[in-house]
């Protein structure tokens, strides 16, 4: 993979130190929104579906606040609500209507490890979850619950996440190719909406102008996603901790099969580039979060 940008250098024990904190925060924050819902097979599913991953976008909404001096006893519970409604997104792309996988994480997908009914269930479930977490009082003020509810609503939605997933699938029955403007909308929609709530949570919390953090995350989520169309053509399936290389056996067009592998992996630097010179405003306490832009193109899941 291409080599890092000079002046977005990866601290390793600086940024996984931050990552690993913000997981363990936010995982405790949704344990304690599932406690008061029982033990019944309905909030197993969400569990289970919670558990594991990186944890990026709870990790994003945590420093950003932090960015913007907000405390994590108020930033918890967006980074949970993220982490929710990302979780949600991943079980119900992985039905057999959607993506049909069987491995998420290292492990059985929900709709495998139960049925179909119960992913479905449990998804729906954790979207909900994402917009009660929001509610919640220690959030903030209304007008800034409202806002982040709004922001969310548009970024998982018709206008986001949703829309990005439907181009997808009728990308998957089209006549020809995606051209790279058209896979680069979809994916700034599929997955680059999520994120750039999450980069963005910090600053609607702080009361700030999110522009500089909006310009960040939009080069971030298109770095991600060159970089998991990379691990898909590279990767290790038990490192990745999911199936591989099912886009090139459908013949869907990738940045990979657009760009070429080293064009992909030279853009991807380039936007890494990118996200870090849009916190240049912020000084060195923007550091692990240019860790984090460094960190999507470095990882191996």
């Amino acid at each position: 993979m291409a080599s890092p940008p000079a002046r977005c250098p990866l601290t390793n024990d600086r940024f996984q130190g931050a990552l690993n904190a913000a997981a363990l925060v936010t995982q405790g924050a949704l344990e304690q929104a599932l406690r008061p819902m029982g033990d019944g097979p309905l909030v197993e599913a969400m569990r289970y579906a919670v558990r594991g991953g990186k944890g990026l976008r709870g990790f994003l909404v945590m420093e950003s606040a932090r960015l913007h001096g907000v405390g994590v006893e108020q930033a918890v519970w967006p980074a949970a609500s993220i982490e929710a409604m990302h979780a949600y997104s991943l079980v119900h792309d992985d039905l057999p209507c959607m993506d049909d996988d069987a491995l998420r994480r290292g492990q059985p997908t929900v709709h495998v490890k139960w049925d179909e009914a119960a992913a479905v269930l449990a998804g729906d479930a954790l979207q909900t979850l994402a917009f009660d977490l929001l509610a919640r009082p220690e959030v903030g003020p209304s007008g800034v619950r409202v806002q982040l509810v709004a922001n969310m609503a548009r970024a998982a939605g018709a206008q986001g996440m949703v829309r990005g997933q439907a181009l997808d699938i009728a990308a998957e029955t089209a006549d020809a190719p995606l051209t790279l403007e058209q896979i680069t909308a979809l994916q700034a929609a599929k997955t680059g909406a999520l994120i750039g709530w999450s980069a963005e949570a910090g600053a609607v919390l702080g009361g700030i102008n999110p522009g500089p953090m909006r310009h960040y995350a939009g080069a971030l989520g298109l770095a991600f996603q060159i970089a998991d169309d990379i691990l898909d053509v590279t990767g290790d399936a038990a490192v990745a901790g999911k199936a591989l290389r099912k886009d090139a056996a459908a013949g869907k067009a990738t940045f990979v099969s657009l760009l070429g592998l080293d064009g992909a992996k030279a853009r991807a630097a380039q936007l890494v580039d990118e996200a870090c010179a849009a916190l240049e405003s912020y000084g060195a306490r923007a550091e692990t979060l240019k860790d984090a832009a460094r960190f999507v193109i470095a990882r191996r899941n």
